[in-house]
């Protein structure tokens, strides 16, 4: 342990206040005792929103992250499935909308992963968000969330792929795994939500300075190697 001077303190340490601290901070009688490591943790925690259309590679890639720099994962639809088979104050209300058919509001959704958030403590290195956002508003919304913790996203790695190859291997996936969803038809209407609602998010995150273009078509290790340099970099 050792002291830690914040630009902003009074002079004198022992007229600092605790509001003029960051907060993992000690008090021990009038000094101020700051677990240095504690802050460089979240100084150095790499949130990450990993970005591409269905069939882009974000799971894949996403576990290769995990490995390499022992991230949390949090994949929207595994989230929702699992708070609803825990059978949750906030499973149930989820339940409730998808029995009527209904988009689960922004609001809970935001909810549901702050939950999941928090319950990996304040020490981890950093979590990819896989599926989330979506829209803008969601965005927004998970930018709020995080800045209320004192946290905030490092990245949004985007993965290009082209469609017709989006479409090939979501097709292939089908017919290995069985999923109903993966039919062309249905892939289709996800391509086209996809480009009028979630594509609008990589112009947000430009401006936000956050965005990264990775080419997702390829060999997977050298896909791999493009995303870690720039993870290497936040």
């Amino acid at each position: 342990m050792r002291f830690v001077k914040l630009p902003h303190m009074p002079s004198e340490q022992v007229n600092a206040q605790p509001g003029d601290l960051l907060p993992d901070v000690w008090y021990k009688g009038k000094e101020q005792i700051v677990e240095q490591n504690q802050i460089e943790q979240r100084i150095n925690m790499k949130n990450i929103v990993i970005f591409g259309a269905p069939g882009s590679g974000k799971g894949t890639q996403s576990d290769r992250l995990i490995e390499k720099y022992g991230l949390e994962h949090i994949s929207t639809g595994d989230v929702l499935r699992s708070e609803i088979k825990k059978g949750s104050e906030l499973g149930k209300t989820a339940q409730g909308y998808i029995d009527q058919g209904q988009l689960i509001p922004d609001e809970l959704m935001v909810s549901i992963l702050a939950s999941v958030y928090d319950a990996f403590g304040r020490g981890h290195k950093g979590v990819i968000f896989d599926g989330f956002p979506r829209t803008i508003p969601q965005a927004e919304a998970l930018k709020q969330m995080l800045s209320e913790r004192g946290d905030k996203i490092a990245a949004m790695i985007e993965l290009d792929v082209p469609e017709d190859e989006l479409m090939k291997r979501l097709l292939l996936r089908g017919q290995q795994s069985g999923r109903a969803d993966d039919n062309e038809e249905t892939i289709k209407k996800r391509l086209v939500v996809y480009h009028s609602q979630t594509q609008p998010l990589i112009e947000w995150y430009k401006k936000e300075g956050l965005h990264h273009h990775i080419d997702g078509l390829g060999e997977l290790d050298r896909i791999f190697a493009d995303i870690s340099q720039v993870v290497d970099a936040l």
